[in-house]
């Protein structure tokens, strides 16, 4: 089902193009970091003076990205966002919001991009920081769509987190963290709809020149190398 080089090669970049990538798209990062000009899209607004600067973090159940997000937020100084998180942390507010939130979980229904998206949106403008990590979000293109349509502007970078099946569904079955979803079948049907809605947005994102793929096998340091790179030119700034 999920063959890392065989379904994803054609979708992402292998890691000598990232570097490449990575080299050629430093200058961009640099200005985007100094003026906070993202990328702009035809709809929405930003009620911001400074444009966000805004990393997605894609990766399947698993794959590290939290651990990852923890370590990025913590060395170059963003805003670590989980979409989950803020769904959830709205449901216990009690507010009316929350509660429409709730309500469309239990009866099984996915809560719309929009809902989740002007959660986000909320989220920055409330901030006084203007670095953001979205943590597994956007999920699928609908997701993206909405994010962009909303928000008004791009991700300035993508960091795709590529690691094999094998390997996140042991890590998912070993992290305990006493989670009902957290068994091998379920774990699998996770996968299975992560590979069929979130690479199509791994792959609009290749396209566009923002994606950065990171092996995601190996330590949590090792792994943390190949992000830095990514973000070293935050460091150069500081």
């Amino acid at each position: 089902m999920w063959k890392r080089m065989a379904s994803l090669s054609p979708l992402v970049s292998s890691s000598k193009s990232t570097l490449l990538n990575q080299a050629a798209y430093g200058f961009n990062i640099r200005k985007s970091l100094s003026t906070g000009i993202s990328t702009p899209v035809k709809h929405g607004t930003m009620l911001k003076e400074k444009t966000p600067f805004i990393t997605f973090v894609l990766g399947g159940p698993g794959s590290g990205k939290g651990t990852q997000c923890i370590k990025i937020a913590q060395t170059f100084g963003f805003t670590h966002l989980s979409a989950g998180d803020l769904l959830r942390r709205e449901i216990l507010s009690n507010s009316e919001y929350g509660t429409m939130i709730l309500d469309t979980i239990k009866e099984g229904r996915i809560v719309p991009s929009e809902v989740t998206v002007k959660l986000i949106k909320k989220t920055i403008e409330s901030s006084d920081n203007y670095k953001f990590l979205i943590d597994g979000f956007p999920r699928s293109e609908e997701n993206r769509i909405a994010f962009e349509h909303i928000i008004g502007v791009e991700p300035n970078v993508v960091l795709f987190f590529d690691c094999p099946e094998e390997e996140m569904v042991k890590r998912v079955l070993n992290r305990n963290e006493g989670r009902v979803d957290d068994n091998i079948d379920t774990i699998k049907k996770r996968l299975k709809v992560f590979s069929s809605l979130n690479l199509p947005v791994v792959n609009y994102y290749s396209k566009r020149g923002k994606l950065h793929t990171i092996n995601a096998v190996g330590t949590v340091d090792e792994i943390f190398e190949q992000v830095r790179a990514v973000f070293s030119v935050c460091e150069a700034m500081k």
